[in-house]
Order: structure tokens, then C-alpha cells, then sequence
């Protein structure tokens, strides 16, 4: 018996950009000898992904002035990094939240993507590392993030920035934290954000998609495996996987929250997340702006160095800030 099956693509990475392509290649070839992350204690992957990260996190421009603070909050206090380019004209700032899963990124292997972002929309970008998981277990950085809003509109002045022009946004887990601290704030009737960033993130912690089966062996990054090992390091319990400031798409509502920018791709475990979402915002009459890259894969912003795709991604990014909050 003969099947007539479809033929097996040569490379699994014919189908993105070649750029991409490479900037996986790259990234895989910096990880080769390591054991996987999540084999290994969350300070353990946090280093490695620092190591192996720092190929796309160094050069990029330089700031007219960074600096570093704590700011206080109810879990004590974090680290923020602030960016101020050369030549600022935007009124507004951007609050930046690095993604990995709620474990393993931070401001310093966020700190190109922070820059480019400042010098493209002439706009102060604040990183903030929220406390990560397992040491800090849901809900404790959506509360963390409570409170840096509430200091950053406090301190805003100070900081050289108007308070009714402040986005948020990050990455991943970042894009979700964000989405869930907007929910939070908007159901205690607090002043929210002028506008969200959402970089490809996780809104639906159910695994059970089109999207992570066909994205989520291992060719691309962000692997099925990966995403349950960081769900397993941030939830208490199973249940929380449903609370929306876990999973933002099950909010009730969604309506009232801030005007929002997605930026997505295709080849993502988080694809079907992604466009659930944007469909969930829309219906609830938020004013969003989503762009799709084709041949992009999880991450693919940080390829801003070798990329065409990832540049135009962060410069049509910055046109929305500017335009939108700036």
C-alpha cells in the first residue's frame, strides 16, 4: 500500500522570512550544549537565557541619559530603567514589560528592544522588572504592576513626562501582565494606561489550540513543553489558569479598556491566542490596531539587528505612540 501523503518540507524554517529564519538558526546555535530551560532551576534559566540572549540585547542606539531606580510597592520594591533619547519631542512615555514566561526575561535582555523603541518614537521607554515566578506566584506581578502605575502617575513630573499620555506594553508574558493590570485597574476604577502595546501574548492560557500543536515542536522557539513548564512555575493552582487576570480573554467584559496596538505573527504557538483576542477586544468596542508579519516567529522583534521585518515592526510601532499617546 502506497500513502499519498504530503511531502516533507526540506527545512521546517522555508516557511519565514530568511531573516527570521537566520535569527532562529542564531538563537538555537547559541542555546546548543545547554541543557533545555526547563530542565533546569528558574535562577539557572534566567542566566542562560542572559547568555544566550545577549547577541540580540547589545549595540543599538545610544540614550542621551539612562538611568536606574527602585520603585516602592506592595511586594517591595523593583528595579526600573529609564531611557530618555536624544531629541525628545513625544509628550508621553512607554512603560515596557519583558516577557519570558513570566521566569525568565528582564530589562537587561529587553534593553536594545527598549532603546529602539525610545530613539524611533523620540519618547521615553521605562522597563520595570516585575518579580518572577516561581518566586513570585500569580497574582503578585499584576498587583506589583498596580502599583508602579499608581507611582509612575504620581511621579511623572519628576520623570519629564505627561501622566495622561503613558502606555504600557511589553512581550509575551509582558503583553499579558499588561492586559491583566489594565482589567484589574479598570474593574477598581482607576486611572488606566493611554494605550496598550500587546507583542504577540498569552490572553488564553488554554492550551488546547490549532496554533500550539502546529507551532510547538521545537522548530521555533517557543515550544508546547515551554509553555506548560512556565504556566507550572507561575500558577498556585490549576484553577488560576481560568482567572482573567491570568487568561485576560475570559474577562466578562473587556469593554472600557485602553485603545491597543497587537502586533502578531504567524508561525507562534500564540497565533490562535493572539487572534481570539483582538476579536474579543473588538467586540467589546475597544479601539484596536492589529498587525499580522508574516514568516515571523515568537520573539522575532529582538531580530531588530539582521531584520527588515523586526525594524519595520518597531518603527511602525513608535508611529502608533507617537501618533496615539505622544
Amino acid at each position: 500500500m502506497t500513502l499519498d501523503l504530503p511531502a516533507v518540507a526540506a527545512d521546517p524554517l522555508d516557511v519565514l522570512d530568511p531573516e527570521i529564519a537566520e535569527f532562529v538558526r542564531r538563537s538555537m546555535e547559541a542555546g546548543r550544549g545547554y541543557p533545555p530551560r526547563e530542565t533546569l532551576s528558574a535562577p539557572q534559566a534566567r542566566l542562560l537565557a542572559l547568555e544566550t540572549r545577549r547577541q540580540w540585547f547589545e549595540g543599538g542606539p545610544i540614550m542621551a541619559r539612562t538611568e536606574e531606580r527602585m520603585i516602592p510597592t506592595r511586594h517591595g520594591e523593583l528595579r526600573m530603567r529609564l531611557h530618555r533619547p536624544e531629541g525628545v519631542t513625544a509628550k508621553g512615555a512607554f512603560l515596557y514589560l519583558p516577557g519570558g514566561g513570566w521566569v525568565l526575561f528582564s530589562v537587561d535582555t529587553h534593553d536594545r528592544l527598549m532603546r529602539e523603541y525610545a530613539e524611533a518614537a523620540k519618547m521615553i521607554v521605562i522597563g520595570v522588572d516585575y518579580s518572577r515566578a516561581p518566586e513570585a506566584r500569580f497574582p503578585q506581578p499584576v498587583e506589583e504592576l498596580d502599583d508602579v502605575l499608581d507611582w509612575l502617575f504620581e511621579h511623572a513630573d519628576e520623570l519629564g513626562f505627561d501622566p495622561a499620555r503613558l502606555a504600557m506594553g511589553g512581550d509575551s508574558a509582558g503583553a499579558n501582565l499588561t492586559a491583566a493590570t489594565s482589567l484589574k485597574r479598570r474593574d477598581e476604577g482607576k486611572v488606566l494606561p493611554a494605550g496598550m502595546i500587546l507583542n504577540y501574548g498569552s490572553y488564553d492560557l488554554n492550551i488546547f489550540t490549532e496554533s500550539v500543536v502546529k507551532w510547538g515542536g521545537g522548530s521555533y522557539l517557543l515550544t508546547t513543553h515551554m509553555m506548560v513548564w512556565f504556566q507550572m512555575q507561575y500558577m498556585r493552582t490549576p484553577e488560576d489558569i481560568t482567572h482573567p487576570w491570568a487568561s485576560p480573554i475570559r474577562a466578562h467584559s473587556k469593554a472600557g479598556l485602553p485603545q491597543t496596538l497587537m502586533v502578531m505573527t504567524d508561525c507562534d504557538v500564540l497565533y490562535d491566542s493572539n487572534i481570539g483576542f483582538e476579536a474579543a477586544l473588538r467586540e467589546a468596542g475597544v479601539d484596536v490596531t492589529a498587525r499580522l508579519y508574516p514568516g515571523t516567529v515568537h520573539s522575532f522583534l529582538e531580530a531588530m539587528s539582521i531584520a527588515k521585518v523586526s525594524r519595520r515592526a518597531i518603527r511602525e510601532t513608535a508611529e502608533w505612540l507617537r501618533e496615539r499617546v505622544g
